[in-house]
């Protein structure tokens, strides 16, 4: 009898087992390995971090990619297009694959989507007042001496063109982009790049004038001469000053535009 009841509790114990987990670990779930062109992008992040690479260098060839890799052309271009249409990598037909934004192994990237009415241009200035705000005055306060030193370089090229043509958009973001990069955060280099990025055409000239905000052309100069004083107060109120005009414009060519 005594052998009967083990027995018993045996079979018990096995269908215990077999009915599935425990309740203290019902809410886990077996974990799925990640899409193959999610590894793909890993282990190119985690090459780019290895190599020092940054913005404007190419990638090796595809070719050599795919042998490292061990994955198939096609599905290399389809992990690299993700990149690309996050704004992360410039694809050249002819010439290879260029980094546009730093990257890391498992960082998150999203797109921006802005459509090009006055209505949600006047939000992306919204968002754009309270990033570059920040930024410049973090760049007052974090700013080294080789930051500031490029912010005056990237300033005089700038002036030196918009005097020779009137106007100076490339000039102007990679002024900007230099004082995105001395706030010492590169989250402000990714998000408002996504903003230039899907913003690029229409604030190259904007409603078609060449001299949209020309107002704000001396205002660059008081920007760097605040930073290079280490003066966050004064780096702030210029950058909102320039914004301000901006907006005014904005709404200015957007009333003329009106039928």
């Amino acid at each position: 009898m005594s052998d009967q009841l083990s027995q018993g509790r045996s079979r018990a114990r096995s269908r215990r087992q077999v009915a599935g987990p425990s309740r203290s670990t019902a809410g886990l779930r077996p974990l799925q390995l990640p899409a193959r062109d999610t590894a793909i992008l890993d282990a190119i992040a985690g090459f780019i971090r290895a190599r020092g690479l940054n913005p404007g260098d190419r990638l090796p060839p595809e070719r050599e990619l795919c042998e490292r890799l061990k994955v198939s052309r096609p599905t290399l271009r389809e992990a690299l297009k993700r990149w690309a249409a996050l704004g992360i990598l410039d694809m050249r037909v002819g010439s290879g694959t260029y980094l546009r934004v730093p990257v890391a192994p498992g960082a998150v990237h999203f797109a921006v989507t802005v459509q090009l009415e006055h209505a949600h241009l006047q939000r992306t200035l919204e968002l754009r007042r309270a990033l570059e705000a920040e930024a410049a005055e973090l760049a007052a306060l974090r700013a080294s001496d080789e930051a500031i030193a490029e912010i005056r370089r990237r300033l005089k090229h700038m002036e030196q063109v918009h005097l020779r043509h009137g106007d100076a958009p490339e000039e102007d973001w990679e002024f900007h982009l230099a004082v995105y990069r001395a706030a010492g955060n590169p989250l402000f280099v990714q998000i408002v790049g996504q903003l230039h990025t899907a913003l690029h055409r229409f604030w190259e000239h904007p409603f078609g004038k060449s001299d949209f905000a020309r107002r704000t052309f001396p205002m660059h100069r008081q920007l760097y001469e605040a930073i290079a004083a280490r003066d966050p107060v004064a780096a702030r109120r210029v950058t909102l000053d320039i914004i301000r005009i901006v907006e005014e414009d904005l709404r200015e060519a957007a009333r003329v535009r009106q039928p």
